[in-house]
């Protein structure tokens, strides 16, 4: 089967979703909906051909009342066989009043209300941008559809109960959209007009005779996605976008765009992750087929040649499909961790502050050491036995390194501590340097400095095709914790790093960026205020082309923050790494805590403790159904010679330790895969070596 059909079958069960509501407001304080978000699972290997159901009780807990203007974000494909009958991409209906009229009486009112949509009840026709569209009205036609968007003929039809109970339509007929090809549609509903935008074309508009009903109750609603909650009328195209904006036009948000068919407000994870494949004449527009041959066999490296082509391996029980870069998993034999072992013991010329594992295209997988001393860092790569020493790099203190890509190019940024070689240690003497692949040398070679104060950490991130860098400034000199961290900005023009947004932080040790629907985050750990290690770590949140407040969250000394998702929940954890306040003993063993996101509440509630020594770095991963976070603890108060610990997500009871591993000083802990294989790397900050253990499973 393809992937055609497995997205297509998926779609026509993504069928109820609930919405329930208590007390009498409108829904205009709401972040967007990405109703595709709540239906569909992350993790593919969860996904069957056939049919879905999933409820996700609570989608508009925090109003009653539609709002009086919302938009609808929607990409879909319709195929050049456009649906003769009617086809509901999606509708918002009232809850079923079983007590009014038993089964048979209710199916003849469907069966009456589909003749009426059928028909074209005569109406008033209206003119807008060039294109024609006709409002039909049915004084016949109760209804429990409150609103709708639905197929016909290759017309859109948006309907919507009006005053007194009436269901009104409006037909757009200049939509086109049966070409069997992908098309973004923006739908703008105000009180005194429906405006449609397709591919940010010059929209469609139409103004009713009279206003929209401002009292539209949806307590108790429910939205149906790819149907009007019924077997009839289900949609046969694919949907790969469907957001609700309460309150705004949505519009400016997709345009301009310099793709518009596939413009994108907020993806779910897995049909963003689906293989991009063009098509005749548009080098940009997605589609989820392929007809590409599936290699078998032992695994070659997936580049830009092989992208689209899918590779089964016969070991793992795994297919896999080649994005340009990576192998990203279709199907998978669904994995157990039973044990780990100590794969590689990997002798560094001195104590490794951070590792960073990565790829380069056509050349396999690279780990990025950041030494302490001065003689620099250096680079490994993996083969079937393990790291080995690739390149050395001049490095001064190195703390950090983060790999990223701006196009097909690579780079590597470092996070230097020391003042260079043969330099005293002054606080204008920091500075930090950026690294870029040369594909002819096969080595990095220098690109840019930045000056930084202390840099902690770098981060990597990309907003709107624009790629930011945000470096964690620790301290200025040695009593100055209290500076400014730095979210750098690509220049194009000039090809190099800008200044964009400076951020006050207070110690900063580490940033986080994370994206929630079309939400963009950034979180900063901070560690120390020159007073106590007790202070806030602030979490941010995209607006208007910076970062403004989200929330602050009472940390002590917090050193990592880690972003993970479990199926549609969202949490956050901290490394606390000790409190301090004034002259008086640290404490080492504390809490770190993992906090989840309270979507109605729109905050990050704590979730769970976990008691920790001096916590320095989180790594989240998961093995075929089960998720894992590994902590590195590097010292209790009196050794740095203490045991890091495996957590296993266990649902209810949240996270609880499975694996003890041994470790000294640990700084920094990787997860990466090779050839069907799992692997852990740690660093270590108090001897001259990095492990490697191999993650047994059955």
């Amino acid at each position: 089967m393809t992937l055609l059909l497995f997205v297509h079958f998926l779609l026509l069960g993504l069928r109820v979703i609930d919405c329930t509501a208590d007390t009498w407001r409108r829904c205009t304080d709401m972040l967007p909906l990405d109703l595709l978000s709540f239906v569909l699972e992350r993790d593919t290997s969860k996904l069957v051909p056939g049919v879905h159901m999933k409820q996700a009780g609570g989608l508009l807990v925090n109003c009653d009342l539609l709002p009086k203007q919302f938009s609808i974000v929607l990409t879909l494909k319709v195929t050049s066989s456009a649906p003769k009958r009617n086809e509901y991409i999606f509708s918002l209906t009232e809850p079923k009043k079983v007590e009014k009229a038993g089964v048979g009486e209710e199916e003849e009112e469907n069966n009456k209300r589909d003749l009426l949509e059928n028909r074209g009840v005569s109406g008033v026709e209206q003119h807008g941008q060039g294109e024609k569209e006709r409002r039909v009205k049915s004084n016949k036609e109760p209804g429990r559809i409150i609103l709708g968007l639905r197929l016909s003929n290759n017309r859109l039809h948006f309907i919507l109960k009006g005053h007194g109970g009436v269901v009104d339509h409006w037909v757009f007929r200049g939509a086109r959209l049966d070409d069997n090809q992908w098309h973004t549609m923006v739908l703008v509903i105000g009180s005194r007009h429906v405006r449609l935008t397709v591919d940010c074309n010059s929209p469609l508009e139409i103004v009713p005779s009279a206003p929209f009903p401002s009292d539209l109750n949806i307590q108790g609603a429910r939205f149906h996605i790819g149907s009007r909650g019924r077997w009839k009328g289900l949609y046969s195209g694919l949907l790969r976008q469907l957001v609700l904006v309460p309150g705004l036009d949505a519009t400016h948000y997709i345009c301009p765009s310099s793709n518009p068919q596939l413009a994108v407000l907020s993806v779910p994870p897995l049909l963003s992750d689906l293989s991009v494949i063009g098509t005749e004449g548009d080098n940009h527009v997605t589609s989820y087929e392929t007809e590409e041959r599936v290699s078998v066999g032992s695994e070659r490296p997936c580049s830009a040649t092989l992208q689209g082509q899918m590779w089964f391996n016969p070991l793992s029980k795994g297919l896999y499909l080649c994005d340009g870069t990576l192998w990203i998993t279709v199907l998978e034999d669904h994995k157990r961790l039973d044990y780990v072992s100590e794969h590689q013991v990997l002798p560094t010329s001195s104590e490794t502050h951070d590792v960073e594992v990565f790829q380069i295209p056509g050349l396999g997988m690279m780990a990025a050491m950041a030494h302490r001393s001065a003689s620099g860092s250096a680079v490994y790569l993996w083969n079937n036995e393990g790291f080995q020493l690739y390149q050395n790099i001049s490095t001064y203190e190195a703390l950090a390194w983060r790999h990223f890509s701006i196009g097909k190019k690579v780079y590597l940024v470092v996070s230097n501590s020391g003042g260079g070689p043969n330099k005293r240690k002054q606080p204008e003497n920091d500075f930090s340097v950026i690294y870029k692949w040369s594909k002819r040398r096969k080595v990095f070679v220098r690109f840019q400095t930045l000056q930084t104060h202390c840099a902690r950490d770098w981060e990597a991130f990309k907003i709107n095709k624009q790629i930011y860098l945000a470096v964690a400034n620790h301290r200025h000199g040695d009593k100055n914790h209290t500076i400014d961290s730095v979210i750098y900005r690509w220049n194009r023009l000039t090809k190099s790093f800008e200044v964009h947004q400076m951020l006050r932080t207070s110690g900063a040790y580490d940033w986080e960026f994370f994206t929630v629907g079309p939400y963009h985050f950034l979180v900063v750990a901070n560690a120390f205020d020159g007073v106590t290690t007790s202070v806030d770590s602030v979490i941010y949140i995209w607006v208007n082309g910076s970062f403004q407040v989200f929330q602050t969250i009472k940390t002590f000394c917090a050193t990592d923050w880690e972003m993970f998702q479990i199926g549609s929940r969202v949490f956050l954890v901290v490394a606390n790494g000790h409190r301090l306040q004034g002259n008086g003993p640290s404490q080492y063993a504390i809490n770190s805590t993992i906090y989840e996101l309270d979507m109605i509440g729109q905050l990050f509630v704590r979730f769970q403790d976990i008691v920790t020594y001096s916590a320095v770095d989180w790594e989240f991963f998961s093995l075929g159904e089960e998720y894992f976070l590994v902590v590195a603890n590097s010292f209790n108060g009196e050794s740095y010679s203490l045991n890091s610990v495996l957590y296993r997500w266990q649902g209810y009871e949240g996270f609880v330790p499975i694996h003890w591993l041994p470790t000294i000083g640990c700084s920094d802990w990787e997860f990466f895969s090779s050839k069907g294989e799992s692997y852990l790397i740690y660093s270590s900050a108090k001897a001259p070596l990095a492990k490697i253990f191999k993650l047994k499973t059955y």
